[in-house]
């Protein structure tokens, strides 16, 4: 048994302090509790798994993947343990603390410049264009998140998790989208256990481009890469929510006050859209939501840092 098989089965709590009074019952998994303390764990196992079962990844093989950090530091903590090169391209506009542990997991880093800090469309399609030209040299394979249909089949279990932990009464789930891979993985499962369970995306209330508006800069690292994933399925999402940058900090701040939870800021958007829904489903209802990864990932970002 390795590290690896500490990836899933994580903890889910009922929020206690933030619900109204007059509103559905809100669950929040502890995606955290993965070994990078991050959901990302679930796909990079999955992508790195299947990858070396069809041939497409060899042994002496080199990782490449653009990445904000959370899933770079997933795909660094699953080739160290199965004895992979990886080279990541990240940018400043992403927290000191996540490209701090790619490194440590052996990551070698490439840093692409980011205007103002932010997360823009121009920003991702940079890096993915450096990730490409990587991709190129020989015994290398390319994760590319974007595109990568492995990487759903990654949160079927957490799906199922969420299902099992709530005793089979989940009325909505409710996630923020970046690639659009988790939200589908477990849109899936519980649709399997009940097909017309409520699944919420949310998005920057900056980029609302699911939403059918235009793309802007934002910082809420992880989500909304400005222009529609290409893995994005919308006939499987009944709504989106579109949550401003400042709120989601706010609401990871009180997460942490309030509610004991430590996250970071897209946990921060998924609760106060999973409170919006539970305000409209009422008391009978419960609402399934993510706390995506550890507020520890932002200790050096504005989100907590002077608090």
């Amino acid at each position: 048994m390795d590290v690896l098989h500490a990836v899933g089965n994580t903890s889910m709590v009922r929020l206690r302090q933030l619900v109204p009074g007059n509103g559905a019952a809100v669950f929040a998994k502890l995606e955290w509790e993965n070994p990078t303390g991050s959901m990302k764990d679930r796909m990079a196992q999955a992508v790195i798994s299947k990858a070396e079962a069809d041939g497409r990844l060899r042994p002496g093989d080199t990782v490449v993947e653009y990445t904000g950090g959370s899933t770079g530091t997933s795909l660094a903590l699953v080739c160290a343990a199965r004895g992979y090169r990886i080279r990541i391209v990240t940018s400043e506009a992403f927290s000191q603390e996540k490209r701090d542990h790619m490194s440590a997991l052996g990551a070698e880093l490439t840093l692409v410049p980011a205007e103002g800090g932010l997360t823009t469309k121009k920003l991702i399609l940079d890096m993915v264009e450096v990730a490409r030209g990587y991709a190129r040299e020989p015994h290398t394979y390319w994760t590319n998140q974007l595109e990568n249909h492995d990487a759903i089949a990654g949160y079927h279990a957490l799906g199922d998790e969420i299902w099992a932990q709530m005793n089979g009464q989940v009325d909505a789930f409710v996630h923020s989208v970046g690639t659009a891979a988790s939200i589908r993985g477990v849109a899936a499962a519980l649709k399997r256990h009940q097909p017309d369970v409520r699944i919420v995306a949310v998005e920057p209330g900056e980029s609302p481009v699911l939403s059918g508006g235009q793309p802007g800069p934002h910082k809420i690292e992880g989500v909304g890469i400005g222009y529609t994933p290409p893995l994005w399925d919308a006939s499987v999402v009944d709504e989106v929510i579109a949550v401003p940058t400042a709120d989601a900090k706010e609401m990871a701040r009180r997460l942490a006050r309030e509610e004991a939870l430590f996250a970071g800021t897209s946990s921060g958007a998924n609760v106060i859209a999973a409170l919006q829904v539970a305000e409209r489903l009422g008391p009978h209802a419960r609402v399934a939501t993510l706390m995506c990864d550890s507020g520890l990932k932002y200790l050096s970002t504005d989100v907590y840092r002077g608090m």
